[in-house]
Formats: C-alpha cells, sequence, structure tokens
C-alpha cells in the first residue's frame, strides 16, 4: 500500500467514524516496533505502523486508525486526549476502537526473571546477565526461570 492510499483511506475512516474531515498527513513509519500508530501533537500529523497491517489484516488496521483518530479530533478541540482522560476514553467506546494494540507475535516476550526477594516477574525479549542488575521494585537479586520454551528447573 503506497502513502496516497494510506491517506485516503485515514480521510475516509474519520468522515465515516467522525464525521469530521482529517486535514493533516498520514504516513506509514516502519521504525515503530511497539505500537500500531502514533500521534504528532506538534505537526497533527498521524505515522501507522505498516507490520500491523500486513499482521493483523485491514479491519484491525482500521481500529488502530480510529485509536489514532481519536486522539487528532480531541486535541484539535481542546479535549481530554491521552490515554488517562475520560474524553479520550468515551470517544473510544462510541467509534469502538481499541485502547491498547496486540503485541506483533515476533514481539513477544520469552525471556522470564524473578526477583528472589519480592516474587516480582520481569519479561524481557532479549536475555541478560542476572548479576549486573537488580530488581526496580525492591532491589533484590534477579534469578532466570525460562526462555520461553521449556521451564527450567
Amino acid at each position: 500500500m503506497e502513502q496516497a492510499e494510506l491517506q485516503s483511506w485515514m480521510e475516509e475512516v474519520s468522515l465515516r467514524y467522525f464525521e469530521k474531515p482529517f486535514k493533516h498527513q498520514a504516513r506509514f513509519n516502519s521504525r515503530l516496533r511497539t505500537t500500531g500508530g502514533r500521534y504528532l501533537l506538534r505537526s497533527h500529523d498521524i505515522e501507522m505502523n505498516p507490520k500491523y497491517l500486513s499482521h493483523y489484516g485491514k479491519e484491525y488496521f482500521t481500529g488502530i486508525m480510529k485509536h489514532e483518530l481519536c486522539h487528532y479530533h480531541l486535541h484539535l478541540e481542546n479535549k481530554g486526549y491521552m490515554h488517562r482522560d475520560q474524553d479520550f476514553k468515551a470517544l473510544l467506546r462510541a467509534v469502538r476502537a481499541p485502547r491498547f494494540c496486540k503485541a506483533i507475535e515476533a514481539d513477544i516476550p520469552k525471556h522470564t526473571y524473578v526477583c528472589e526477594k519480592c516474587g516480582q516477574n520481569f519479561l524481557r525479549k532479549r536475555k541478560f546477565n542476572v548479576n549486573r542488575y537488580a530488581c526496580g521494585k525492591c532491589g533484590g537479586k534477579l534469578r532466570y526461570i525460562s526462555d520461553g520454551t521449556q521451564k527450567s528447573k
């Protein structure tokens, strides 16, 4: 899909679900890793992660577009546009947009660590040396549990 197609799709979604025009730029940003999209406060542009379109399809991607358009329209109307704001939560429900994105399977953490002192679990994508880090909650010693494929003793 080209940038021009994304732009017209974003404009169509905005008119259909919000009955308001989208007057700024929509573009793909393949550098986004942990999010499906991003609303840029200063320029009012929206960047979308193309991996979510290829991985989950058009219907789910439209939901991400609606989520970002909630940020967009509320910000332009000087209403609460942040995730914690009631205006934002209400508009998400009204247009049936997801509040958070699913993780793309390649991005799901696969290494598990546990604090020996407080029992807090830590999930990480990359393995690290437990002797160099401590629990962020209590400062206790960390222990490696598993790599997600098999349970170790």
